[in-house]
């Protein structure tokens, strides 16, 4: 059952990215109003319908899919590698190293990242143009967000350094720059993998969070995010449930991404 449901999610979340990708040739952009069709319900032209601009929904689904299916991965990717560098370190140096940069990685965790998240996002400049909205929103994802993936990458690196068979290739001659890369970095590839596919659900909702606040990706593009935010001005959900696809993917592809991690880790 659990291989079935980790299929399944894998399926799910290529056709949400084969989607995002192949829309990318199809003709008409998010940023289109159609001044014919304002606020139109679905049809064979427009599958989704259109918000009151008269853009087009689906093509606008389809840009906020992409838009977190391409740099959530690029965030969850660049705050691994922080984590790496800061919990490996710590962890193979310890010493003063290790109690200096767990320091820090305390008072990470100990803030509400969320929190931190929206704050230093708010203190930024707003009005700036949509792909630097996109570099500071997932830049900023991923370098607050490395706290707590160091601190499970500096457990393991301490207990490589303090295992039995590092301490035997210390004692034959072997140096610290030899073990680090034949000893440390192999071991924490899964570590560092299953953090990456931890931070990705994590991000793509942050994004969301982002984006009902008004913080996240600007106009011309769409975001997921900036998408369900659109839906506080609307009150007939039962009436047009299709204006609720955006919310649906939102609960979908976060969930796919954690059944697909949860049946990796129980395969392996």
């Amino acid at each position: 059952m659990n291989r079935w449901i980790r299929r399944t999610a894998l399926v799910l979340l290529a056709l949400l990215a084969i989607a995002a990708v192949v829309s990318l040739w199809l003709p008409g952009s998010a940023a289109v109003q159609y001044r014919d069709a304002i606020d139109a319900v679905p049809s064979a032209r427009f599958p989704l319908g259109t918000d009151e601009l008269g853009r087009d929904r689906l093509a606008q689904l389809l840009c906020g899919i992409r838009i977190s299916f391409l740099l959530a991965p690029a965030a969850a990717l660049f705050s691994t590698l922080i984590a790496a560098l800061i919990g490996g370190t710590a962890g193979w140096c310890g010493g003063r190293i290790e109690w200096l940069f767990m320091v820090v990685a305390d008072v990470f965790v100990s803030l509400p990242w969320l929190f931190l998240l929206i704050t230093v996002r708010a203190i930024l400049p707003l009005d700036v143009s949509a792909a630097v909205s996109i570099v500071v929103t997932f830049l900023l994802l991923g370098i607050l967000g490395w706290a707590a993936p160091a601190r499970v990458v500096r457990a393991r690196a301490r207990a490589i350094r303090q295992s039995e068979y590092v301490l035997y290739a210390r004692a034959c001659g072997a140096g610290r720059a030899r073990l680090f890369v034949r000893q440390l970095i192999p071991d924490l590839r899964s570590i560092l993998a299953a953090q990456f596919w931890i931070c990705l659900p994590v991000y793509v909702i942050s994004e969301a969070n982002l984006g009902l606040l008004g913080l996240g990706v600007t106009d011309p593009l769409v975001s997921l995010g900036g998408m369900v935010r659109a839906l506080q001005s609307q009150t007939a959900f039962f009436a047009r449930p299709w204006i609720l696809a955006p919310a649906a993917v939102l609960v979908l592809a976060p969930a796919c991404l954690h059944f697909a991690r949860l049946g990796e880790d129980r395969a392996s």
